[in-house]
């Protein structure tokens, strides 16, 4: 954007059927459709330095991204604690649909965040078909867990069933995921180095992947943030309190955690990391944590240089 022209933040709350917006100081309504999504459209079209900001909603706020991408919009996807945190230090306590716009414009002014790069089809075909297998195994693990207490040959059999359905759908979906890594050439490539790491498999490789599409474009820093596994300070004058993680994305974070279970048992380097941080006296999840920023960092290290080979 030119640096000539400010850049006219415009905050949007997404709600299942409702678009709230702030626009040069008006609050506007929309449905969230793809009717209200062409009418923002036209409405932000005559604001050529626009830049739209909106939480993310657990997915509500998706059709309406890939809306502003396809008519060249630029728009941030902000983690909805970030805002809420805002709006509490400007003094905001009451929540309405309007006020939260508002906050959103005014988080834009001062934060300026970075606008979210547009998916390309693959990307996005790959994170619905990982967010598909990811409800898949949510599914057979309840099912499993409520038919320990199932006493009678009914709810049995239709559990058995149940699950049999499930495992023939996790296998279609493996096999989809492998079908468009295969068909995508840079995909395919980012895998194939992912995979080359002890503990990483197709299903946390494709979960990355698919989930965190700028890695290898990170410092190692902000890597180990949106994953979710930056520990951060808790200190005040001479406390020292306890480092925390916080934030990031669940589904990475959680993928994470997987290989760090293997890598701990099979990788030499990351497990006399871990043994030496257990003799250290730290909590085995606290090591296993710290396994998890390693991978996530070698990981982003691996793609931003081709170059780079694994030490074996």
């Amino acid at each position: 954007m030119s640096q000539n022209i400010p850049i006219l933040y415009v905050g949007v709350d997404v709600a299942k059927s409702a678009l709230a917006v702030h626009l040069a100081g008006q609050h506007l309504h929309f449905p969230n459709s793809p009717a209200g999504h062409a009418q923002l459209g036209q409405r932000l079209a005559k604001w050529p330095q626009c830049h739209v900001v909106c939480e993310a909603t657990g997915g509500y706020e998706q059709p309406l991204v890939q809306s502003l991408h396809t008519a060249g919009i630029p728009v941030s996807i902000i983690e909805a604690g970030r805002v809420r945190h805002f709006a509490r230090a400007k003094g905001l306590r009451a929540k309405t649909d309007p006020i939260d716009a508002a906050v959103l414009t005014a988080f834009g002014q001062a934060i300026q965040p970075v606008a979210a790069p547009p998916p390309s089809a693959q990307q996005t075909q790959l994170a619905e078909l990982v967010q598909r297998r990811h409800q898949l195994t949510q599914l057979a693990v309840n099912e499993r867990n409520h038919a320990e207490h199932y006493t009678d040959k009914f709810r049995r059999q239709q559990s058995r069933q149940l699950v049999r359905l499930l495992e023939k759908q996790l296998q279609q979906c493996d096999a989809a995921i492998a079908a468009l890594l295969k068909a995508d050439a840079a995909l395919a490539h980012k895998a194939q180095r992912l995979q080359a790491i002890p503990g990483v498999g197709p299903v946390v490789a494709a979960t990355v992947l698919a989930q965190m599409p700028e890695l290898g474009q990170l410092n190692p820093q902000t890597a180990a943030a949106l994953a979710g596994v930056a520990p951060y300070n808790w200190d005040s004058a001479d406390q020292k309190g306890r480092r925390a993680i916080a934030g990031g994305r669940r589904a990475v974070r959680t993928a994470l955690y997987m290989a760090a279970l293997s890598a701990v048992r099979y990788d030499r380097i990351l497990k006399a990391f871990y043994q030496r941080l257990l003799a250290a006296g730290k909590k085995p999840l606290v090591a296993l944590t710290a396994c998890m920023r390693k991978l996530i960092i070698l990981m982003n290290r691996l793609l931003k240089n081709d170059h780079v080979q694994l030490a074996t």
